[in-house]
């Protein structure tokens, strides 16, 4: 399988993409910092011990949310295990060899920032949560959502992609085999026990900690921060005062795993933990060496920068997105970097020499005149992102709809057609659609908890077919994902790891005519509103003197209250016993509209601005109430009935006034005065 990462840097904008088999994959984007990584030193602003966890100022707009799972007990807490008692339970280190990545840390006690204790970390897979409104009772959904998902992924630790320091300064010297990087005892804890602690215990009000950002914000929703701390590089991740080493699933071999293990022994300090991810596969020691020493130096700059500034304060930035790239996607397997920018592709280069140099020469510089993801078909590709419904090339198509709660993804057969049989149209088409889903999730970067709905199969053949399917093609997938069985109606449940918005949320927003429903009151509904609101409107006490009412609303709801030759708004007059005047506002939110009560002589002084054989400028426009395709005119909200103006629609023409009604005329169109609508106007 060919792979390929095209880089498109701009002045406020970074793109990459990764391409598998000239096919787009992955997209991702970065307009600013990036927060998913970076340490903070914040401070504790409100604990809610009835959630079981705080928010915490780490200087961003929304307050973030900080698990009590998520914070090591501060010394003497009963929830601390006795080292030797963990040390003999096989179980506390059960994840260490299954888990890609991933192993349990030993959990050393913590305290406050003040005292310079900082703390490593492993992520716990959950939702992020936090937001600047702290009531328990405002928070209280979220906090049932967060332990929702927890519960169901309790038992796996994520080794997210975290930071990277890229400053260009020498490594240290070779550090001293198990020497300890902070000179203290180091004790374990279950993960239960981090649960089981309570909240008022570990954390008060004014409390200043340095935590890590393990899921960005979502939605309505801040990050999600640990006081443990985790520190990637190339090959190894460090997590400072851990006591364990894993080394991560993908490498298979059991003799390459061992040797991996007999160097990590070597090279890992005492008290610290350490995994060895999948890139360090047949790499030497020395190699290991480096990455190595680079962390402990960074942890050591963190240490050094939380001790001189004031919380809240960022103390370690993240990488950049190309930077992170190259880091954690640009390896043996890909076959070429392409970057547009000389001085990007300069800092890749030099970063290369630094943790790669044997990759350095599949990086390219392009600088054709075509953009380059002209170039290489991509801007196409970008555009759909945008589309619920993606086309499959049997016919069949895929519709992928995102909520709050979850992603439900439907298959449809469409115009599938093509196999011998109505069976192995289902099945084709559901293979196509399983390869086509992993790659939208993938490509849009959604996460959480995901429903498909496949088309119904008889056989449990078939339905194996297509769950084996869909599980191989996301094992390319570096997002962790988890698969249950088809149901009985066709459904697949599924999780993908989440660290914040999914891409069509951060280049998109919520449309501000629908606020993000996707639908809109229709005219016919916004008009039956409007006439009960004038009934509701009139018996008010205050209104009960009035002898007339304005409405003004869209023109769509216009025409409808007035009625095909005014009927409906001589009904509701007579009904009332009001003079109402309809005017129409063509900027106007179809849902918006006006009542408004005053004297009738005003609102008639109003209207006398049109009058009998009076011409006027207008715009033509289908009727939406009328048959046989009749038209109607606008002229500054005013509605004209007109007479044989179908041809004439959408243009602009003169029209000479018939007769005058309190909300409409009927007039005529002159002949010869019609033009196009941006055309300037003619002279009378």
């Amino acid at each position: 399988m060919s792979k390929e990462i095209i880089v498109n840097v701009g002045e406020r904008e970074t793109r990459v993409a990764v391409l598998e088999n000239d096919k787009l994959v992955e997209l991702h984007i970065e307009r600013s910092e990036r927060v998913v990584g970076s340490i903070y030193k914040c401070r504790v602003v409100n604990v809610l011990p009835a959630l079981d966890a705080a928010f915490v100022d780490i200087g961003l707009e929304r307050n973030a949310f900080l698990y009590v799972g998520d914070v090591l007990p501060t010394n003497g807490q009963s929830t601390m295990s006795n080292d030797e008692e963990d040390r003999d339970n096989p179980d506390s280190y059960s994840l260490m060899e299954e888990e890609e990545e991933i192993v349990e840390p030993s959990v050393a006690k913590v305290t406050s920032v003040a005292s310079n204790a900082i703390y490593p970390s492993l992520i716990t897979e959950a939702i992020s949560l936090g937001r600047t409104d702290d009531s328990d009772e405002e928070s209280l959904d979220e906090y049932a959502e967060a332990m929702a998902e927890v519960a169901a992924v309790e038992a796996a630790f994520d080794n997210a992609e975290l930071i990277l320091d890229s400053a260009e300064e020498s490594l240290t010297p070779e550090i001293e085999p198990r020497r300890r990087v902070v000179g203290r005892p180091v004790r374990s804890f279950r993960r239960s026990d981090l649960r089981n602690q309570r909240v008022k215990d570990v954390l008060k009000v004014g409390q200043e900690l340095l935590v890590q950002v393990i899921k960005g914000s979502h939605s309505t929703k801040g990050a999600r921060v640990s006081t443990r701390i985790s520190l990637p590089g190339r090959y190894l991740v460090l997590m400072p005062e851990g006591d364990h080493l894993g080394v991560s699933r993908k490498i298979e071999d059991a003799r390459e795993r061992d040797r991996l293990k007999k160097i990590g022994e070597i090279l890992r300090p005492s008290g610290c933990g350490l995994i060895i991810r999948t890139e360090a596969e047949e790499k030497t020691e020395q190699e290991l060496r480096q990455d190595m020493d680079f962390l402990v130096r960074t942890w050591r700059q963190i240490q050094d920068t939380s001790r001189n500034v004031k919380a809240p304060s960022l103390v370690q930035a993240d990488l950049t997105l190309l930077s992170k790239t190259i880091r954690d996607v640009f390896g043996s397997d890909v076959d070429k970097l392409v970057i547009d920018d000389p001085a990007e592709y300069e800092k890749a280069n030099e970063l290369l020499e630094r943790i790669s140099p044997k990759l350095k020469s599949r990086i390219h510089l392009y600088d054709g005149t075509q953009p380059v993801f002209d170039k290489y078909g991509l801007e196409s590709d970008f555009e759909r992102l945008l589309r619920r419904k993606v086309h499959l090339k049997s016919g069949g198509s895929i519709v992928i709809d995102e909520t709050e709660a979850l992603t439900v993804v439907d298959i449809n057969s469409s115009k599938a057609t093509g196999s011998s049989s109505l069976t192995e149209t289902i099945l084709k088409t559901n293979l196509e659609a399983a390869e086509e889903i992993a790659r939208q999730l993938r490509l849009r970067d959604i996460g959480g908890i995901i429903v498909i709905d496949f088309i119904d199969m008889n056989t449990p053949r078939d339905k194996q077919a297509v769950l084996k399917a869909l599980e191989t093609v996301l094992k390319r997938d570096r997002a962790r994902t988890k698969i249950s069985n088809i149901s009985p109606l066709g459904l697949v449940e599924m999780t993908r790891k989440r660290t914040g918005e999914t891409l069509t949320s951060f280049i998109t927003e919520e449309c501000p005519y629908c606020k993000g429903r996707g639908h809109l009151a229709s005219a016919d509904s916004m008009s039956i509103q409007v006439e009960r609101a004038l009934r509701r409107f009139v018996n008010q006490p205050q209104q009960a003197r009035k002898e007339a009412f304005l409405v003004t609303c869209h023109p769509d709801v216009a025409e409808r209250i007035i009625g095909p030759d005014g009927d409906s708004i001589a009904m509701l007059e007579r009904e009332l016993q009001r003079a109402l005047f309809v005017r129409a506002e063509a900027d106007s939110h179809v849902e918006d509209y006006q009542i408004t009560g005053s004297d009738i002589a005003e609102l008639e002084k109003n209207r006398s601005r049109y009058r009998r054989a009076q011409v006027v400028e207008c715009q033509i426009v289908r009727s939406q109430i009328r048959e046989n395709g009749q038209c109607i005119g606008w002229t500054e909200g005013f509605l004209l009935d007109l007479d044989n103006a179908s041809k004439f629609v959408g243009q602009q023409a003169k029209a000479r006034i018939v007769d005058v009604r309190r909300s409409f005329a009927v007039a005529q169109i002159i002949p010869g005065t019609n033009r196009p609508a941006d055309a300037p106007p003619l002279n009378a």
